[in-house]
């Protein structure tokens, strides 16, 4: 006779179940275990799923359908020993603020060439154009050389 309508209350989720499935990355997880295995054998058997490798490089080339090895292509982590060293890994939020001028070219002349022109200017060492008689090893390198030695492993350029 009469429907008595009554007003109920939803605790499902508003989207009731619908979510955006675009931003779940799900790579590599179609299909079945032999599947994958016959892929990663031969993988133009299908092109259309390509193996994603997350951003890592091959360490090697295939060539006919044999992959070789290039030890050039593994990289190589080089790290200092640290033993004895005594910085400590953590730095308090109670350490007081260095405040200290930009290192200029300028600078660096001065804390490296400034003394010795002066010692040798002194003590009467240079030659009528300036040279110093007695050249440090760093002040007797050749123009190459001096570039060749700013960029090799462990200076400060790199």
């Amino acid at each position: 006779m009469f429907n008595i309508i009554k007003r109920g209350i939803a605790t499902s989720a508003s989207l009731a179940g619908k979510r955006n499935f675009r931003k779940f990355l799900l790579y590599n997880k179609r299909g079945t275990r032999i599947f994958k295995q016959q892929r990663a054998e031969n993988p133009d058997l299908y092109p259309d799923m390509p193996i994603d490798k997350r951003g890592v490089r091959d360490v090697g080339v295939t060539i006919d359908g044999k992959f070789i090895t290039i030890p050039e292509k593994i990289p190589e982590l080089i790290v200092p020993n640290l033993e004895g060293c005594k910085f400590k890994p953590y730095v308090s939020y109670k350490a007081p603020d260095v405040v200290q001028s930009e290192f200029t070219s300028q600078d660096l002349f001065n804390a490296i060439y400034a003394q010795k022109i002066i010692d040798d200017w002194k003590s009467g060492k240079l030659n009528e154009d300036g040279s110093p008689v007695e050249p440090s090893k760093e002040e007797a390198l050749s123009p190459d050389e001096a570039w060749k030695q700013a960029r090799k492993t462990g200076s400060d350029i790199f």
